[in-house]
């Protein structure tokens, strides 16, 4: 079916999907562009393809078509791509895995969604946001993820009560403290362990550090203060996996 008017209520719900309360109440969120379509085809999650007019892009899954005009009414792009997609959340799996990273009060979008991919990189099995990161079917953290939000298990726990649930299951739990900490590259790597990352300007809330085993920090020039929260958590997560 082509859509040509705004007005349609199919049309005003699914720009809802760019809100966050609507998205939670439907449990479906919106993505853009061929790449992200297709990793979540092959995740089985997407529910339907909406297609510019123009596109002969297709899949085995139900197509509504609309015209320019109602798909920049439905994209946040100003420039939006010619294949959208409505999909299901993601199901959170309850098998953690051995590797955990867990991500305090992140709240940029475009850090989680670097973060993502790089957990997938480097073999991460699950990722535990804080109740107060930011939300993971924002569209910028589903856009820098590169599709990699459909290759990984995301959760959200209230960290204080989750991370004892890990140590008493014996994971080695590791954050970033820069004065206390260990060099990343001295830290006896283990087989089971959870990382511990911060947000951008406050880093790890004192409660939650308190709960780790060991802080570790990077080597770096001392002319430098700091790093991005995605720089350091792909730089720890890359030496983890050596």
């Amino acid at each position: 079916m082509l859509y040509t008017s705004t007005q349609n209520d199919k049309i005003k719900n699914l720009r809802k999907l760019n809100n966050k309360k609507y998205r939670d109440e439907t449990s479906l969120f919106l993505i853009e562009g061929e790449h992200l379509v297709l990793e979540a085809y092959k995740k089985g999650c997407l529910q339907e393809l909406l297609l510019n007019e123009k596109s002969s892009f297709s899949l085995n899954v139900p197509t509504s078509y609309l015209t320019d005009n109602v798909m920049k009414f439905v994209s946040e792009l100003d420039n939006p791509a010619s294949v959208m997609g409505v999909c299901q959340k993601n199901e959170e799996q309850t098998m953690l895995g051995d590797k955990i990273l867990i991500l305090d009060n992140v709240q940029d979008p475009g850090n989680l969604g670097t973060i993502i991919r790089s957990a997938v990189a480097f073999n991460i099995d699950t990722i535990i946001l804080s109740e107060d990161t930011v939300d993971l079917y924002n569209s910028k953290v589903i856009r820098a993820s590169q599709g990699m939000i459909f290759k990984t298990n995301i959760l959200r726990k209230n960290l204080l009560e989750f991370i004892p649930k890990l140590k008493a299951q014996n994971y080695k739990i590791f954050t970033t403290n820069v004065k206390n900490g260990k060099s990343i590259k001295n830290v006896e790597k283990s087989d089971k362990f959870a990382i511990i990352m911060g947000n951008e300007g406050l880093g790890v809330k004192e409660e939650i550090a308190s709960l780790a085993d060991e802080y570790l920090y990077i080597d770096m020039n001392k002319d430098c203060e700091s790093l991005n929260v995605a720089i350091a958590t792909s730089i720890i997560l890359y030496e983890l996996d050596k």
